[in-house]
């Protein structure tokens, strides 16, 4: 009903309409099912309506209904409206606006849905996203950066060999990072598929561009940015002439439409993942795409090998794009599914696939696929495998505060096996589990360690986004010493501005991380924390962003603006945390509201939540903030539930 709604974009679609469109064989009663359809939506879109108020987003108009959103709320709308204005902007600022839009994109547009007037707009959506990908590859070439247009060129020939533009962008592409013989290859390979799949010639561009190439006509290069196929590198860089022969070798040896590519850019996004945060984004992008394209094939193991191959370690329990790792989880559910007797290594990794991108939901079905992974992984005796498996249940072991030691186990398990096998990735994330594990068990001297050890493997082996967590870990270091402690009240306290600016610092690192389900309301987060863990009131600051943990941290902001009575209500809204490396924290923040609205109720599940972590250091367990030790927390807790 949404959906139909949407695509009417804001055109009234009768009741009549709606009905022949919702059903094939509308069932008796049906006009009576719109309404209740409408009724419902109208609750969940505009949930702060009161009762009888006239609807503003969903109304009511003649014959039928409209649903009345700016185009700035619909993705799909806002997809257009950025690539139509476009192509009126330069190179630079034209690459930057397509990449943006192609990121909104998570999947196939209205999944799902199968009716005509979906199937009309899903096609309608589509085309329009192609064409945002030649632009966006245009702006490349434009730029002189031919061999990275020419990388995403190639998967985009080979997904849509139809698509003449996207032929002769690639053979331009290829032309001007110094690829003559392989641009004209190109031109060819397009002609043949043309004449023998569709009978007949290339239409005037390639022919043009053809001609153009083999007389070498001046216009192709000019004031366009030429760039060496090496990127720019020096004529005698082993590496850039190293890669761009092979990547040559392999796109001329093997077949456009081979399955071995699907498992070859897993491994190229694997690479991309680690490689910071632009490239980052981009794996994630094209993964879900990779695994779509996969399950097109109706080969199950080959899916599994697809999904299951993405292996890249995961430090953070909340994920980065929560539609993509459901897209994923979905996929590997279908696979497993589909999974043939036998395949155990398949099954493992699609089983610890599924319990890291269910991270921070805690599910019992994560959970569970976790511990399968890892008996499979230990039964068959595979280290890489039993590594990814180790990751996904380092990644379910937040089922309630007080795991730092189960947690600080699994790194310590991971870490040898990692240096064994040389597993370089799970060797830094071994590290980064115990220097979390550690601080939350105030063992800062061993977390030290572990930070240095993660920073030494990056440098060496180009892993640039493990020194945001270390980063971070050094103003959770600042952090602590800015508190006082409870055990030794003459210890000397660094004073609050030094925290400030290292976590004012630290979320610098931030910007280009890729990393949103980490950077989105953090360094708010910090901030609160730092405070509450003092004793001090929270930041007011109306420009802190706070994310995800607004709910969380409005009753504190509330008290510190003097709203007692609006706290009082944003700390009855506000759930339970998550299970994830921030409970702890979380924690705290609501029981020190309560504490300080009286609420006993709340003090008496903050306590019991936070009792098993007794001894650790709440929030430190993340490795990048801390609210202060959890016992001051529940002395404070005991002596308002002993008082009342």
């Amino acid at each position: 009903m949404l959906a139909r709604l949407l695509v009417a974009e804001g055109r009234v679609v009768p009741v009549d309409r709606l009905v022949d469109d919702l059903w094939a064989d509308p069932p008796e009663g049906a006009v009576g099912a719109v309404r209740t359809f409408v009724a419902a939506l109208r609750r969940a879109l505009e949930p702060q309506r009161p009762p009888r108020a006239r609807p503003q987003l969903l109304v009511t108009d003649g014959p039928g209904y409209a649903l009345l959103v700016g185009p700035e709320a619909v993705d799909a709308r806002r997809f257009e409206a950025a690539t139509s204005t476009a192509s009126g902007l330069d190179a630079p600022a034209r690459l930057a606006q397509l990449e943006e839009a192609l990121g909104w994109w998570r999947g196939p547009a209205y999944a799902g849905l199968d009716e005509p007037w979906a199937r009309t707009e899903r096609a309608r959506l589509s085309e329009l996203r192609l064409h945002a990908v030649e632009q966006r590859a245009a702006a490349l070439v434009a730029l002189g950066r031919g061999p990275v247009a020419a990388s995403a060129l190639a998967a985009h020939v080979a997904e849509h060999p139809w698509r003449e533009e996207g032929w002769r962008l690639l053979a331009l592409a290829l032309y001007r990072s110094g690829r003559q013989a392989d641009a004209l290859a190109v031109l060819r390979r397009a002609r043949a598929l043309l004449i023998e799949h569709l009978a007949i010639e290339p239409g005037p561009a390639l022919q043009t561009l053809e001609h153009d190439i083999l007389v070498q006509a001046e216009h192709l290069t000019e004031g366009a940015g030429y760039a060496r196929a090496d990127g720019g590198r020096s004529a005698d860089d082993p590496v850039g002439r190293v890669w761009t022969e092979t990547a040559a070798a392999y796109d001329r040896a093997v077949a456009a439409d081979a399955r071995s590519r699907l498992e070859s850019t897993i491994g190229l996004l694997r690479d991309l993942a680690m490689a910071g945060g632009g490239g980052l984004q981009a794996a994630r992008r094209q993964r879900v795409a990779a695994a779509a394209a996969a399950e097109e094939l109706s080969d199950p193991e080959l899916t599994a090998r697809v999904i299951g191959a993405y292996d890249v370690p995961a430090s953070w329990t909340r994920v980065d794009d929560p539609d993509q790792a459901a897209a994923i989880v979905a996929a590997a559910d279908r696979t497993l599914a589909r999974l043939p007797g036998g395949a155990a290594a398949a099954r493992a990794r699609l089983l610890a696939t599924i319990a890291l991108e269910s991270r921070g939901d805690g599910s019992s079905r994560a959970a569970q696929a976790a511990r399968e992974a890892e008996a499979i992984a230990r039964e068959i005796d595979d280290p890489a495998l039993l590594a990814f498996a180790l990751n996904g249940r380092w990644m379910q072991c937040f089922e309630r505060a007080g795991l730092a030691r189960e947690r600080d186990a699994i790194g310590a398990e991971l870490l040898p096996l990692a240096e064994r096998h040389g597993l370089v990735s799970y060797e830094i994330l071994g590290h980064l589990i115990r220097m979390q594990a550690r601080s939350a068990l105030a063992d800062f001297a061993a977390a030290d360690q572990h930070a240095v050890a993660v920073d030494r493997l990056a440098a060496v082996h180009e892993r640039p986004l493990a020194g945001v967590f270390t980063t971070w870990y050094r103003a959770l270091r600042v952090a602590v010493t800015a508190t006082p402690s409870p055990a030794d009240a003459s210890t000397a306290v660094a004073p609050l501005s030094d925290a400030d600016a290292a976590y004012r610092a630290a979320a610098a690192q931030l910007t280009d991380a890729g990393m949103p389900g980490l950077t989105r309301g953090l360094p708010a987060l910090a901030l609160l924390c730092l405070r509450i863990a003092r004793r001090e009131p929270a930041p007011t600051d109306r420009t802190l962003d706070w994310g995800p943990y607004a709910q969380w941290a409005r009753p504190l902001v509330l008290l510190a603006d003097g709203d007692a009575n609006g706290a009082a209500v944003a700390l009855r809204a506000a759930p339970d945390p998550p299970p994830d490396l921030l409970m702890e924290a979380i924690w705290c923040l609501l029981a020190q509201a309560a504490l300080a609205l009286g609420d006993h109720d709340r003090c008496k599940r903050a306590r019991a939540a936070l009792a098993p972590a007794a001894a650790e250091i709440a929030g430190a367990g993340s490795g990048l903030l801390t609210a202060g030790p959890v016992a001051t927390h529940l002395a404070d807790l005991d002596a308002a539930l002993v008082t009342r």
